[in-house]
């Protein structure tokens, strides 16, 4: 049997981490066209002139991106996994269950 909280969570963490991808990812991958083809980095801003920065911190702020967005990813596949592995769900105590026939459960019997 599943979790299905882990399967929704791990769902919903690798959805984020390819949205994110997808939305801020441009910005992040011009440092290593600019550091490979022109040799520097530029900041360009929409009303002034590009500003040259060093290429290093660019291609820093790039990783942490990715890194967030791989650890976003990977911990929605453990969720995943975690969710389709897991049988935590069906392992309540009977004294911890509630619903209709809580009672019954406790008590033993199946009796209407």
């Amino acid at each position: 049997m599943s979790d299905i909280r882990f399967i929704m969570i791990g769902v919903l963490l690798v959805f984020f981490g390819f949205i994110i991808l997808g939305v801020f990812g441009e910005k992040y991958q011009t440092p290593n066209i600019e550091t490979r083809e022109f040799g520097n980095c530029f900041e360009y801003f929409e009303d002034k002139e590009p500003v040259p920065v060093d290429c290093s911190d660019k291609i820093f702020q790039q990783g942490i991106f990715f890194g967030i967005v791989i650890a976003l990813n990977i911990g929605g596949v453990i969720a995943l996994v975690k969710g389709v592995r897991g049988d935590w769900d069906s392992k309540v105590k009977p004294e911890d269950m509630v619903g209709p026939s809580k009672d019954n459960r406790v008590n033993g019997t199946d009796s209407d």
